[in-house]
């Protein structure tokens, strides 16, 4: 693997969200900071808290990358009524600048969302990568 594919391939970055529902609920925007390292994937989250407060809810990420295949469990910080841990698992696409997926939250429900960055994120990492070696 040249090291181009191997940067491309890294989900570090700033990535832009939107989680949907089961139901007839609104979608969620967020923003997701993710830190891949040889270990595992770190980062947070930060979402509107509801749609009249102008507060934000953050969260953490834990979770990994295998290939294509991306998974994190998120848990609030700032909990109010999501007390469970939420598992997501998606698929990075073929330039790495969108994660597709599903949320879950054990016994209770699930939905889809949907994480993209811009492709001069990717390229960026690629170049640092690159000035590395």
């Amino acid at each position: 693997m040249t090291v181009r594919k191997a940067a491309a391939q890294n989900v570090t970055g700033v990535w832009n969200g939107r989680y949907f529902y089961p139901r007839d609920l609104a979608p969620v925007s967020f923003v997701a900071t993710l830190f891949e390292t040889a270990s595992g994937l770190t980062g947070t989250t930060h979402e509107p808290a509801g749609p009249a407060t102008g507060a934000l809810r953050y969260a953490t990420l834990e979770g990994r990358r295998d290939g294509r295949s991306v998974v994190f469990v998120k848990t609030y910080n700032n909990a109010g009524l999501h007390v469970h841990p939420i598992d997501y698992s998606g698929r990075l696409n073929g330039d790495a600048t969108e994660i597709e997926g599903i949320w879950r939250i054990l016994g209770n429900w699930s939905g889809k969302f949907l994480l993209i960055r811009s492709p001069g994120k990717a390229a960026s990492i690629e170049r640092k990568v690159a000035e590395r070696v």
